[in-house]
């Protein structure tokens, strides 16, 4: 859109507020809030802010920073159009004093990578599964995992809360212009999932970021809780990212396709996947961020461990899905939704792109068998490596992997290497409730 074209909606719509959105380096949304009427001095000249107060930014001696919006990214909240105060928002890019983009800004990491992979000839377009928890809220309003439902896959629950707020949601990201695909319950009970219309790296990072506010938003009027931990409850399936990823060539078309090849994958796709392949457990630490993340990383709940590729098979890490010429694609299984969208696609993105500059082959697929059910033996026989199984590996993985560090510049690996770090350390010194129940009795 055009400034004068946002101008004018805010006029006519009775927009009063707008929010002016970004992400600090964990992937939390922040934003600074203006009257609908210094929009259009924002558009030109930016809004100043204060970067020390935001995680993994800056010192306070060098804390003089700007938003700049990206008019792109312009829509209205539709819930707030019948409320008093009706607000849009815009996704901002980050500046420092000195006028030039931020280094420390996760959606500059990423478009970094997106222009090296224009440079090749390439632009990733990728969608996500998008899964989460909704739960009930104590009368206080603080979140429980008390459950709303005990629905599993596809079930149809229509006296449900839960299905009516996922409807609720699927339908206010429609009126922002997201193409809603598919809307269900998750295997797990109150676990859900809304899937939307794949788009480039850049569009669907901003649409992830959106996609969670809107979910906790519209929740929370519901008197819900949404949640997008990946294990909140032992014993069930957690919720996960899944990513489907594909690359457009020079000539427009789907690089990943090939009818001449076995199962109609280009040796371009071969050769992404072989990188993914080498650089899996140092993108765990950025695909699955936290503590929590490694829960649900174990055999048994359909969540990828071995670190393999496969046509149709569910257990390994890359799968091919189903579909021939621009519906070819493969999907990564491993990402949470805890997950920085800007920075698990740089590098998603910058793995791929080191199998294709170095011709990176995978080995064999592990098609038509289960992974878990295989001996040590057989996997290693196979080549098939396994992820890390706790946040310190992962961290430890991501230290060691100059390329999946180039993918998020010295400033961002710094802090977010220091963030974990800080994380894992208070959880390992941390007395548990498992421990309580189960040797304070004993010892």
């Amino acid at each position: 859109m055009t400034k004068e074209e946002i101008l004018k909606e805010v006029k006519e719509k009775d927009i009063n507020t707008v929010w002016l959105q970004f992400v600090d380096i964990l992937g939390f949304p922040k934003m600074v809030e203006i009257s609908a009427k210094m929009l259009e001095k924002a558009i030109n000249n930016g809004v100043a802010f204060d970067g020390s107060s935001v995680e993994g930014f800056v010192r306070i001696e060098e804390s003089d920073m700007e938003l700049h919006p990206d008019l792109n990214t312009f829509s209205i909240l539709p819930w707030t159009l019948n409320e008093p105060v009706k607000i849009a928002r815009l996704i901002c890019d980050v500046y420092g004093s000195d006028g030039k983009p931020f280094f420390g800004s996760p959606r500059y990491a990423l478009k970094k990578v997106i222009k090296e992979s224009e440079d090749l000839g390439f632009v990733m377009n990728n969608g996500t599964e998008e899964e989460f928890f909704l739960f009930k809220l104590t009368p206080d309003g603080d979140p429980t995992t008390e459950l709303v439902s005990d629905g599993s896959y596809f079930e149809m629950l229509p006296e449900d809360i839960g299905e009516k707020t996922r409807t609720e949601i699927a339908l206010n990201l429609e009126k922002m212009g997201f193409q809603i695909e598919a809307a269900h319950h998750e295997v797990a009970p109150s676990q859900h999932e809304i899937d939307f219309k794949y788009a480039d790296a850049l569009t669907t990072a901003d649409r992830v970021t959106t996609f969670k506010i809107i979910a906790k938003t519209i929740a929370m009027k519901n008197n819900l809780y949404a949640t997008f931990l990946p294990k909140p409850i032992f014993g069930i399936n957690g919720s996960g990212m899944h990513i489907h990823i594909s690359l457009t060539g020079k000539d427009g078309k789907n690089a990943f396709f090939d009818p001449d090849k076995e199962f109609g994958i280009s040796t371009t796709a071969l050769y992404f996947i072989g990188g993914l392949l080498k650089h899996a457990k140092a993108i765990t630490a950025v695909t699955n961020p936290i503590v929590n993340s490694y829960k649900r990383l174990v055999p048994g709940y359909e969540a990828p461990v071995y670190i393999s590729w496969a046509v149709k098979n569910r257990s390994a890490l890359i799968r091919v899905p189903s579909g021939e010429g621009e519906a070819k694609r493969i999907e990564y299984r491993s990402p949470d939704p805890t997950a920085n969208p800007y920075l698990a696609f740089a590098v998603i993105l910058k793995a791929g792109l080191d199998g294709l500059k170095n011709k990176i082959l995978p080995p064999k697929p592990a098609n038509s068998i289960n992974i878990y059910e295989l001996s040590d033996a057989k996997k290693k026989a196979m080549n098939i490596d396994i992820l890390p199984s706790t946040l310190k590996e992962a961290i430890e993985e991501l230290k060691k992997d100059d390329i999946i560090l180039s993918a998020l510049g010295d400033h961002i690996a710094k802090k977010y290497i220091e963030a974990k770090e800080k994380e894992w350390d208070e959880y390992r010194i941390h007395v548990t409730d498992w421990e309580i129940k189960n040797s304070l009795p004993c010892y």
